[in-house]
């Protein structure tokens, strides 16, 4: 039976601060809105004037999209066009991929081996998502309004940022996501603001986590955003008794460790991804170093948490992330937003390989934890838990592997 959740006021938090403004007793988005912006290969070169934008080229092949080292693409489109009269030039330049995100992390190998994501449900709480991107048009997603109620998706963030987050996980055109045949469930509670940042009052981010594993039936909640962790403040507000419900409720939980690193990092990760049995997620870069903004969490020897739950658990790519945004475009975005969804779709992907790891028990869900922790890649020797980058990067084939050694939880 599942566990009752109340419905909370609108009434704003005085006793919780969040990120990025210490005085702003919001949610918000964890990708770092000075990053993002249109990605700057997908346009076209004109000698003369500015075109219109171009159309969408056709999808490539995985091997053709690999990235190398040096962040150039390999495949540069060259379109002459002989206008009448006018003999100007335009050159088509198709778009990077962040193709090597989906390598290091092992999603392309898990998807060698036939996996996609079918039959498993993921939710997002987000700003939304323009499904009318052409990525994004065969894609299976749920919607639910929990700004102004609309009927119909929408994307509420001026940056795109819940279409980004969709295209990461489904996108199944030029991009290639990571578990593309998952039904998304995107729960709208994010909204934009003037400065660019994407932020939803606490309660409605709260009734958002609760449809996901009550109406939606969610197998892994993804949540890409997240307020100041105070130790000293009431750890019992809505949005931790949300995720603490939808873990007791058979939901797995991915979230953001934030983006407050440097030297003004406050040692905890970002609400709720400071929640036990949440995974809590960092960002790496494309040379497989931890993202000088990932919110550093707790050491091996300054917290009363044990293993597999110290903070962050688990980092993956989350700089320079390319993927669909409003209107047709691609966009570039940074932080553990982006990196929080390659989490979640790997464990979608492992949830359909081994479906018996679907609505785990408190139990099982630790027990997946525990073969995240043995099957990370650290990042250098040292403790098995590091404050930056958890207990390593995220290799989706070695959780597998893990889990089927390991982890017994009957279904």
């Amino acid at each position: 039976m599942a566990l009752a959740l109340p419905m909370w006021d609108d009434d704003e938090l005085n006793s919780v601060e969040f990120i990025p403004e210490p005085s702003d007793p919001r949610i918000l988005s964890a990708a770092d809105s000075s990053t993002i912006g249109h990605q700057e290969g997908w346009r076209s070169e004109v000698l003369g004037w500015d075109p219109t934008p171009v159309p969408v080229i056709a999808k490539a092949t995985r091997n053709s999209r690999r990235i190398a080292n040096t962040g150039i693409f390999l495949i540069v489109v060259l379109v002459v066009w002989a206008i009448w009269r006018s003999q100007v030039l335009f050159i088509e330049i198709p778009p990077d991929t962040s193709e090597w995100a989906f390598e290091d992390t092992g999603a392309r190998d898990l998807q060698e081996s036939g996996l996609t994501g079918l039959g498993v449900n993921v939710c997002m709480v987000d700003t939304g998502i323009d499904i009318d991107h052409p990525d994004l048009e065969n894609a299976d997603v749920v919607f639910k309004d929990f700004i102004s109620g609309s009927n119909s998706p929408i994307e509420y963030g001026e940056s795109s940022h819940g279409t980004m987050m969709a295209g990461i996980l489904i996108a199944d055109g030029y991009l290639e996501g990571v578990a593309p045949e998952v039904t998304l469930g995107m729960a709208a509670a994010l909204n934009a603001n003037d400065d660019g940042s994407n932020s939803g009052n606490e309660n409605s981010v709260a009734n958002a986590i609760r449809w996901c594993w009550e109406t939606f039936d969610a197998d892994i909640i993804s949540l890409s955003l997240g307020g100041v962790s105070d130790p000293d403040a009431d750890r019992n507000g809505p949005t931790v008794n949300a995720v603490r419900l939808a873990l007791a409720n058979g939901a797995y939980v991915v979230a953001a460790a934030g983006n407050d690193g440097g030297s003004g990092d406050d040692g905890l990760v970002a609400t709720p991804s400071d929640v036990d049995l949440a995974i809590s997620v960092g960002a790496l870069d494309e040379d497989g170093e931890i993202w000088s903004g990932s919110s550093i969490g707790a050491s091996v020897n300054d917290n009363d948490t044990n293993n597999p739950n110290l903070k962050p658990e688990i980092s993956a790519p989350g700089v320079d992330i390319i993927s669909t945004a409003s209107d047709g475009e691609y966009y570039t975005s940074t932080g553990t937003s982006d990196a929080t969804v390659f989490v979640s779709g790997i464990l979608a992907l492992i949830l359909e390989a081994e479906p018996q790891l679907k609505n785990p028990s408190l139990e099982c869900i630790e027990d997946v934890k525990t073969a995240l922790m043995n099957s990370a890649m650290p990042l250098e020797s040292g403790d098995s838990h590091n404050s930056k980058w958890g207990y390593g990067a995220i290799n989706g084939q070695n959780w597998l592997d893990e889990i089927r050694s390991t982890v017994v939880c009957n279904p």
